[in-house]
């Protein structure tokens, strides 16, 4: 057995820890006091969007790198991924002065692909699908003598990202409760073991999409499926964990939950506007579990991992949009009028005499389904209730328009 391929000790993550000071980040650990009050119970945020790269990959990334001989870093290293994995190995690898190759699915978007690219790693797209850009990484380590750097399931992965553990039990020595967002399960094994080996009484709880949720099903001993559909959560989307994370889960890791991708989009989004920091669905994946109180706190001193902040930005405008439709009461509504002059003032007319505010408007005139001579116009209203709506619709029907309400 390899030394990557034997468990990690809690030596280990102390080596790490000497080896990566001055190197990485030890990242804030942010009181809020808007969530404390929420929750009634004090509620620590440790923030890991303010690491190197964005997220904590670059920890085990830079530990792992430094354990190689020095054949293996002439020859290079390759990684597997689409997301926060290929920036931590980019980075590390340029750190150490050596080579790296990262194979991306080939729907990987730009941004993604010029980050990685920013750090000096040669960039291959292959595959539609991670398996197939997985193989692929594997085939160039065997071919071109590369190293293949893990994304979790490595001893020396998991002991870097254990590092935050014990930056967590330094900046709080009195926590009760770490929540930790969970895919592939090197972060939550890294950090479990580190506060428990520690001799801590902590309890640590895990977070996955309900959607991608394998460690969970590993855990029940039932039929392990994977992936059962998309998510917004693509840091924790994992459909195969790591067997060696799987076995310091069970031995170190008190609970692992669940929630669903409106959840964490919301918890995302309470995040920026309360907290004013910009995180990624899986950073928000532990606020979004006690937020949908699937982990009782016992009003005990509580770190929430906030694992990364490398969102698109897109799908960021469209949780800040939905998520203000949820908070500001807003609802979409949508009706084919004329296409002529003054039907447009004529309708919103009829909006601000019904006291409603209109804070989005879009009129689309191309749509296949919109008849010649009409348009297609769409509203986002600010309304106090469904009476309100319901006042608002007749109102509108009564000028001659018959909206109905969108909830898609």
């Amino acid at each position: 057995m390899s030394e990557s391929k034997q468990m990690p000790t809690f030596q280990d993550i102390q080596d790490a820890r000497k080896f990566l000071r001055g190197k990485t980040e030890i990242t804030p650990l942010m009181y809020s006091k808007t969530f404390s009050d929420m929750f009634n119970a004090p509620i620590y945020l440790k923030l890991e969007n303010f690491q190197k790269t964005g997220s904590f990959k670059s920890r085990g990334a830079l530990f792992k790198i430094s354990m190689l001989t020095e054949k293996e870093k002439t020859a290079g290293v390759v990684a597997c991924s689409a997301g926060n994995h290929a920036q931590g190995v980019a980075f590390a690898a340029r750190a150490s002065g050596i080579s790296s190759k990262i194979v991306m699915p080939s729907y990987t978007i730009s941004a993604k692909i010029n980050a990685v690219r920013n750090y000096g790693a040669e960039i291959l797209l292959h595959g539609d699908s991670y398996a197939e850009s997985y193989l692929e990484a594997k085939r160039i380590a065997l071919s071109e003598g590369r190293t293949f750097i893990d994304g979790f399931n490595d001893r020396f992965i998991i002991s870097g990202q254990g590092t935050i553990g014990l930056e967590i039990i330094e900046q709080l020595p009195e926590v009760e409760n770490v929540i930790v967002p969970t895919g592939g399960g090197g972060l939550i094994s890294g950090i479990a073991m580190a506060i428990k080996e520690s001799g801590k009484t902590t309890r640590v709880y895990g977070v996955q999409s309900e959607n991608c949720d394998a460690v969970i099903q590993n855990l029940s001993g039932g039929p392990v499926v994977g992936s059962r559909g998309f998510t917004i959560a693509d840091g924790i989307a994992v459909q195969n964990p790591g067997d060696m994370n799987i076995e310091l889960i069970r031995k170190y890791v008190d609970n692992v939950v669940s929630v669903n991708d409106e959840q964490m989009a919301y918890a995302l989004f309470k995040l920026l506007e309360r907290q004013k920091i910009v995180v990624e669905a899986s950073g928000a994946a532990p606020l979004a579990a006690i937020m949908s109180r699937k982990i009782d706190l016992k009003g005990k001193p509580t770190v929430l991992v906030v694992s990364g902040g490398n969102i698109d930005l897109l799908l960021l405008s469209k949780i800040i949009f939905k998520s203000m439709e949820i908070d500001l009461g807003l609802v979409r509504i949508e009706c084919k009028i004329p296409d002529r002059p003054g039907t447009l003032q004529k309708i919103t007319s009829s909006i601000s005499a019904s006291g409603a505010n209109i804070f989005h408007a879009e009129v689309d005139n191309l749509s296949q389904d919109t008849p010649v001579g009409y348009q297609n116009i769409r509203f986002s209203i600010n309304v106090r209730d469904k009476d309100h709506l319901d006042i608002l619709l007749e109102r509108l029907k009564e000028s001659g328009y018959k909206f109905v309400v969108k909830s898609d």
